[in-house]
């Protein structure tokens, strides 16, 4: 198996290094960029495998970095953000990362997300590989092309980040099945330990803005359902 690259996006050296130190422990090539220009361009030249960035940067912010990166060449990011603002997060997924980890964090947490992260890119090219019949679900007014990873709601397209496809085709496996919170970060982002719920609530918050509010049901206390009407 090749090594795989990851790309430290962090103005703070002391993080930076801490980040790359750990993540070498792991067995990943790692490389560091200070600014978003840098980033960018490190992107560019390097083409990493992973991305870990954070939003605060010299030059421009770690948002625009993720947007510019994933409009040449789609990357799995992991955003880091010193605040924990629902607002911020949205965002985040909207321009492309996949997941998020707030300030302080563990580096046990972080190395553990960045390997989930990679492992679930590898089952979605395996899992996307070229078929003679294309998989594609219909639910209500919700179509699901899983071959080519797009998705339609009343015939409107609409465009979504990787790990929003994944929970998405996740939940349309078991419509009206209430799924727990633990389940879902188990099955679709690979964390059995079952910490960072509130990593599924943001990624529902984005897909209910993208395809409508009263695509998934929350169960207070336990879980979501998706509940399209036919």
């Amino acid at each position: 198996m090749k090594e795989r690259r990851v790309l430290v996006v962090e103005d703070e050296r002391t993080i930076a290094e801490s980040v790359a130190a750990r993540l070498r422990a792991e067995g990943f090539i790692v490389t560091i960029a200070g600014d978003g220009p840098s980033a960018v361009e490190t992107v560019r030249t390097w083409q990493p495998d992973l991305v870990v960035l954070d939003v605060m940067l010299p030059g421009f912010d770690g948002l625009e970095v993720c947007r510019r990166i994933q409009a040449d060449r789609p990357v799995p990011v992991l955003m880091l953000t010193a605040r924990d603002d629902e607002t911020d997060l949205l965002v985040g997924l909207a321009v492309g990362a996949d997941d998020y980890l707030t300030k302080p964090f563990s580096l046990r947490e972080l190395a553990a997300r960045v390997h989930a992260l990679l492992r679930r890119v590898e089952r979605t090219a395996a899992t996307t590989a070229p078929a003679s019949t294309p998989t594609t679900l219909r639910i209500g007014d919700l179509e699901i092309n899983q071959a080519e990873r797009r998705v339609r709601r009343a015939g409107v397209e609409a465009h979504l980040t990787p790990t929003e496809f994944d929970l998405l085709v996740h939940l349309a496996g078991r419509p009206r099945t209430v799924l727990p919170r633990e389940r879902l970060l188990a099955d679709v982002w690979g964390w059995p330990e079952g910490s960072g719920t509130r990593t599924v609530d943001s990624h529902v918050k984005a897909l209910r803005r993208k395809l409508g509010a009263d695509l998934i049901r929350t169960v207070h206390g336990v879980g979501y359902a998706l509940d399209v009407r036919p």
